[in-house]
């Protein structure tokens, strides 16, 4: 019996060092899996082998038939990262330090593929094109930026085209992935129970502010996350946490909402759901195989852009302060991504923003951010803490040649200085990462500076310390070790039935019901509906984006039909659903305003008529730009048109087709707008933000009932648009309907009537 015991001791000891492992192929890539340690990847025609050392499996990145410490996963990502920067040179170091342009699978037009163009060269769309071959080998660029994709079968083969290519180059360095948020719902998708697609949709941000749900937003951070993964991205640029102040803001929809302590609770769920690995596959802490670093932007201030401009563009440079309510901007990051509750502890890396904060530095510097030494190394680094990555904004580095262009220079408060003189002074405040930047020559310009300045010790040291950074949070996810997609497992995570219904879910709980008069909702099944056409005018907008002028339907008649009878006139309908968008924006700025002899700025309008701004300021708060000769950027008396106005006319109009017939007016928003304009024509109001138009209708017919709260004021008109502070939140008169509710912030009915519960005393306006 004794002799048993110790044999099934020694047998069980036996079994639990021994690590059985099985070689597996897919696409050149040969995976060793082993049952006590990591997936092993590398590429099969790269020269990087498999190490067995102590019974285990490691990558022989270097190739030099040793197990260094880089390349040990037993060790912690700090000790990895420790040990390989000293090996790296000055130019590898450098490239770790920049985040490319943006990139297309296949290239766009101004890309090439053995000299020629996509479509006259015969190559692959996940083939790398020239410029991506020079960046990651000669400028050693490992952190790229992945825009539009055609396929989830052509993004798989591109990363691991990429992978490949950079495990051949000196001591294997993989590349990060980065992303921008992907998951967002298209209003025209149509959904179906059960099926899936490319990728899962979610509510925007301002929509999931909607919900006022942190819970929801870690669920689906979580899926996110593991979609990801599955894809080979390891970075999301997100979540943008700036508070949005200011309600004619260009990217107010990226944002969750005005109010900070929503805020902040959002993207701490945004950021514990994607940088938290599921338990089996943790590598240090939470951290792992199944984590997503996120990076939190854009520090801070950006939502407080004077006159709503932004700072994409020279015209919008400058965030203000008229309520000296700074302050507030910061919490998103002090209360909330700096305070994870699941064990990652603080947001992986921080983006700067692009605006000067005018007048905030005591020094009287007014500089933008990614150059600021108040706001980076004194604020950011020493008083918060933080020793993450902190990455620029894309594009800060170079010139801007014309004020109203989708360009991409922004250097704002530097323009005198050169690129490497940009690179150097973001370098002395602490920044880690240059966004956009494929060409590391301007930062290593700034590196001889460094050496000049400061010494060749502290030069290196100061590129070690960033790359540093950088690596730690490429060790963490274990890319080191296996930065390859298997298409096999992507297709049945990516877009799977179960994640697209809990997408579609979420949208359903963002939808806000504005008004119902008369309990005009719900609307029975099989009722009889008529949907105009809708007028699509023309429009220009960002990064060449146009559309065509056009008339037609919002949603398909076939979609519309599952839900109710189709009514070609008025006259034969029950009621009618007319579904509209917010007004069109402009930037804030137009050269027919300058070839008038004006200064160029106009008014960005939140109503549908035309709008002429005679309570705007007198004089602007902040103004200057070298390309400019003047500060006053004031639009005061300025008129300007929206381009969709046949959207308000189009409710009026069907108001007196339908007579007393309930009038169902579903509009989808990005960000506050003039309601007035409308609302008395609708017996009811479905307000989303970004979300598949079904979700409406699914609402409309009663199919769930509306939850959505408010995450910001809806103005009473623009006299109150243009007399709020662009820093302060909840400082509009807002809008009374003509059933006597405010459309106040945390404002929304349900079938009951107003909401008011756990949600609304939480996050009201009394907090």
């Amino acid at each position: 019996m004794k002799k048993t015991v110790l044999l099934t001791a020694f047998l069980a000891c036996l079994c639990a060092c021994t690590n059985y492992v099985s070689y597996e192929m897919e696409d050149m890539v040969m995976y060793a899996v082993q049952s006590r340690g990591p997936v092993i990847a590398t590429g099969t025609c790269t020269g990087v082998s498999v190490l067995e050392v102590d019974n285990r499996c490691f990558r022989d990145l270097d190739k030099d038939g040793e197990l260094d410490p880089y390349e040990d996963w037993r060790l912690s990502p700090e000790e990895r990262a420790s040990d390989l920067v000293t090996r790296l040179s000055v130019e590898e170091l450098a490239g770790l330090m920049l985040c490319s342009h943006m990139q297309n699978v296949p290239g766009t037009n101004a890309n090439h593929y053995g000299g020629k163009v996509f479509g006259e060269s015969g190559a692959r769309p996940s083939d790398l094109t020239d410029e991506q071959l020079v960046f990651l080998r000669r400028d050693g660029v490992r952190s790229v930026l992945l825009a539009a994709t055609g396929s989830l079968r052509d993004e798989a083969d591109w990363v691991n085209n990429v992978q490949t290519y950079a495990e051949e180059i000196s001591h294997g360095v993989p590349v990060a992935i980065l992303s921008d948020p992907r998951h967002h719902a298209k209003s025209d998708m149509e959904f179906e129970a059960g099926s899936g697609g490319e990728i899962s949709v979610w509510p925007k941000s301002l929509a999931m502010a909607a919900t006022f749900d942190p819970g929801l937003m870690e669920s689906a951070a979580r899926i996110m996350a593991e979609e990801y993964r599955a894809m080979g991205i390891t970075t999301a640029l997100s979540p943008q946490v700036d508070i949005a102040t200011e309600p004619r803001w260009w990217r107010f929809d990226g944002t969750f909402g005005e109010n900070a302590a929503l805020t902040a609770d959002m993207a701490r769920a945004y950021c514990d759901g994607f940088q938290t690995s599921p338990r089996d596959r943790r590598i240090a802490g939470v951290w792992g195989y199944g984590s997503v670093n996120a990076m939190a932007k854009h520090w801070y201030g950006y939502g407080a852009q004077e006159g709503g401009r932004d700072g994409h563009f020279a015209t919008g440079e400058y965030s203000v302060f008229p309520g000296d309510n700074l302050a507030l901007h910061k919490k998103a990051y002090t209360d909330g991504v700096f305070r994870l509750k699941r064990g990652s502890g603080k947001v992986a890396a921080v983006m700067t923003g692009y605006t000067i904060l005018d007048g905030q530095d005591p020094s009287g510097e007014n500089v933008a951010l990614s150059y600021s030494d108040r706001f980076i190394r004194r604020e950011l680094r020493e008083e918060a803490g933080f020793d993450g990555i902190v990455c620029t904004d894309w594009d800060v580095t170079f010139d801007c040649t014309d004020l109203g262009c989708w360009g991409r220079g922004k250097p704002w408060g530097v323009e005198g200085l050169s690129e490497a003189e940009r690179c150097f002074r973001i370098l002395k405040v602490g920044v880690d990462q240059l966004g956009g930047v494929n060409d590391a020559g301007p930062l290593l310009e700034a590196y001889k500076m460094w050496e000049e300045e400061y010494g060749t010790l502290s030069a290196r040291e100061r590129f070690e310390r960033s790359a540093y950074r950088v690596l730690v949070s490429m060790f963490r996810t274990g890319i080191f070790e296996n930065p390859y997609v298997r298409y096999s497992r992507a297709s049945g995570i990516v877009g799977s039935p179960e994640h697209m219904q809990k997408g579609y879910d979420a949208q359903l709980k963002s939808v806000i019901m504005l008004k119902n008069a008369g309990q005009a909702l719900p609307v029975a099944r099989g009722a009889r509906v008529y949907m105009p056409k809708r007028h699509f005018p023309e429009t220009f907008g960002p990064w060449n984006a146009h559309t065509v002028d056009r008339w037609d339907y919002v949603v398909s008649r076939g979609l519309l039909s599952q839900y109710f009878e189709i009514a070609d006139t008025p006259e034969d309908a029950d009621f009618a659903i007319v579904m509209i968008d917010e007004p069109c924006l402009n930037i804030g700025y137009d050269e027919r305003d300058v070839e008038a002899g004006g200064n160029g700025y106009v008014p960005v309008s939140l109503q549908y008529e035309d709008y002429t701004a005679d309570s705007a300021r007198e004089v602007s708060l902040a103004g200057g730009n070298p390309l400019e000769s003047f500060t006053d950027r004031s639009y005061k008396g300025k008129t300007v048109s929206t381009p969709n106005r046949d959207d308000m006319l189009q409710v009026r109009e069907v108001r007196t087709q339908m007579g007393d017939k309930p009038v169902i007016v579903a509009i989808d928003a990005s960000k506050p707008l003039v309601v007035a304009e409308f609302e008395p024509w609708a017996d009811a109001i479905i307000l989303s933000f970004g979300v598949q138009r079904q979700a409406q209708l699914d609402i409309i017919a009663g199919v769930v009932e509306p939850s959505g709260l408010l995450p910001m004021q809806l103005p009473a008109d623009m006299v109150t648009v243009e007399t709020q502070m662009e820093d302060v939140p909840f400082d509009m008169e807002c809008y009374r309907d003509s059933e006597g509710n405010v459309y106040d912030y945390a404002f929304g009915l349900d079938w009951k009537g107003v909401i008011r519960d756990r949600r609304v005393a939480r996050y009201g306006r009394h907090q």
